[in-house]
């Protein structure tokens, strides 16, 4: 635990050192993080098939591929996301820089998941990095081969003293979060996440939280149901069900739930074979812990197929539920698992009902092809993010923000939603020590006129088209102001001036 301790401090000595912003660092490290995934892609996959039963096909695809893409756009866009960016003026600013300077919030721990235990913790490091931060790593514990590999390969291509790998169980994560942090980033349950939340506050550190939940699939009656049925068996299955987004479960009515049933029946049977046990495309449940526990959600249901089991290997076959009754254990939490409950509702009206009494999800699928019906689902619900007509694939697009509302988690990330969930959005206004005249309108004594020229420069905001006229008047302003006392005459000629040309410009004066 000492060491531990220390490896904090060093990375917050070495980022008081200032080496991790200059962009050329960034980008340097960024690279090193490529080269590490492209010299040891298919030993990293290896540790993912060792703990999960990937094939290295399905490990390199959705864990490293996703990753290589993030720094791909990261080195892209990060020259123009780390640059100044500016902000509309005012007429009382028009002669100050004024803009938004991103600066790293310092250190960073980061909470990886076990399910997905190279993209969930070395996604959101890209983030840090772009930022300019450093970051502690914290891998799963559960997906044990792949955070020891992590723990060897990241220290030979990164910043060591900036980036270090704490691997353990809970009395290590607990030790760590009694260290002070700039931010915390964790995916995983809900329960974690409120001891995390709780220890955050403690330092007032600000948190993201990618929590999951029951992400709800609604199925109208009216859509091609044997794609939507595809689509949905493949995000259900991949992984063993071990998604966070995954389909949790299925709402339709009851006119259409054979078909659909009949439909997933001969997806699986496509997809995996006679014997799904004998499948290479086909993983387990990581643990005995989790094998017992997505066990115990079977019990009471009526299983429609599926169902098969074998302890040893800790396989859990695809398994689809009928006739689920909403109040049952396996509708109180998320599945995390192979076993897809269809709900029956009477139509849209109740699956929207039934959707909004329960917890925000981190996903809500719906497929129709009535486009009024998707627009009413978007309007009338709350989830982290939504889907018509495919699954999981809003996790791919890097423009999208990924995170939960609610029950499912706080705060974003991918893509540039990365880079900013890891920066401080540092307002910058450089003003000059000249053109004193202009401050008369603040300083004391104040009066009703004053007011009234101050309400004028700060409402109007500039466009770009109409800036040379702008600044002739405010220097024709400028100029009568200053001989106001001295010069009446000059005062009004220069106030009808001013009004002209703000009817030129389309300006309405308050």
């Amino acid at each position: 635990m000492h060491n531990l301790k220390q490896k904090v401090e060093r990375a917050r000595a070495a980022f008081a050192t200032g080496r991790t912003r200059p962009l050329e660092f960034r980008i340097r490290q960024l690279k090193a993080l490529q080269k590490m995934l492209t010299e040891h892609g298919k030993e990293i996959a290896a540790a993912v098939q060792a703990d999960l039963n990937k094939n290295e096909y399905v490990a390199y695809s959705y864990e490293i591929l996703g990753v290589l893409g993030e720094i791909s756009l990261m080195l892209e866009k990060l020259p123009e996301w780390t640059a100044p960016q500016p902000v509309k003026k005012t007429l009382i600013t028009l002669p100050d820089d004024v803009y938004i300077h991103y600066e790293p919030l310092g250190v960073v721990l980061i909470i990886g998941a076990w399910n997905y235990p190279v993209a969930l913790i070395l996604q959101p490091l890209i983030g840090a990095i772009a930022a300019g931060n450093a970051a502690v790593l914290k891998p799963s514990e559960v997906s044990e081969n792949t955070a020891k590999i992590l723990e060897k390969f990241i220290p030979q291509y990164l910043d060591e003293e900036l980036f270090p790998v704490v691997n353990g169980g809970i009395p290590e994560t607990t030790a760590l979060l009694e260290q002070r942090f700039d931010h915390i980033l964790y995916t995983g349950n809900s329960s974690v996440g409120k001891i995390i939340l709780a220890a955050a506050a403690k330092h007032l550190t600000p948190v993201t939280l990618e929590l999951g939940g029951k992400s709800p699939c609604y199925i109208d009656k009216d859509c091609d149901i044997d794609t939507a049925c595809r689509r949905i068996t493949w995000g259900k299955f991949l992984n063993c069900g071990q998604t966070c987004i995954a389909p949790d479960y299925i709402l339709c009515e009851r006119s259409i739930q054979d078909q659909v049933l009949q439909k997933i029946k001969e997806t699986l049977k496509e997809f995996y074979g006679d014997d799904v046990k004998k499948s290479s495309d086909y993983e387990r449940i990581v643990n005995k812990n989790h094998y017992q526990r997505v066990l115990g959600l079977l019990e009471g249901q009526k299983i429609a197929h599926g169902g098969e089991t074998d302890e040893a290997t800790r396989f859990i076959a695809p398994t689809v539920l009928i006739d689920v009754n909403p109040e049952s254990k396996i509708m109180q939490e998320e599945i995390f698992g192979p076993l897809l409950p269809i709900v029956t509702i009477a139509d849209v009206d109740e699956a929207i009902g039934f959707i909004n009494r329960r917890e925000k999800p981190l996903a809500l699928y719906v497929f129709s092809n009535n486009k009024k019906l998707i627009k009413r689902m978007i309007a009338e619900t709350s989830s982290g993010g939504i889907t018509a007509n495919d699954v999981l694939l809003q996790f791919v697009v890097a423009e999208l923000p990924f995170g939960g509302v609610g029950h499912s988690g706080m705060g974003s990330y991918h893509g540039k939603h990365s880079f900013t969930t890891f920066s401080h959005k540092r307002s910058c206004l450089i003003k000059s020590l000249t053109m004193e005249g202009l401050n008369k309108i603040r300083y004391p004594p104040l009066n009703w006129k004053k007011v009234e020229w101050g309400k004028f420069f700060t409402q109007k905001r500039l466009n770009k088209g109409r800036v040379g006229l702008v600044l002739m008047a405010l220097l024709g302003l400028v100029a009568a102001v200053v001989y106001k006392k001295h010069q009446a005459l000059l005062w009004r000629k220069a106030r009808l001036i001013w009004l002209t040309i703000m009817r030129l410009v389309g300006v309405n004066r308050h």
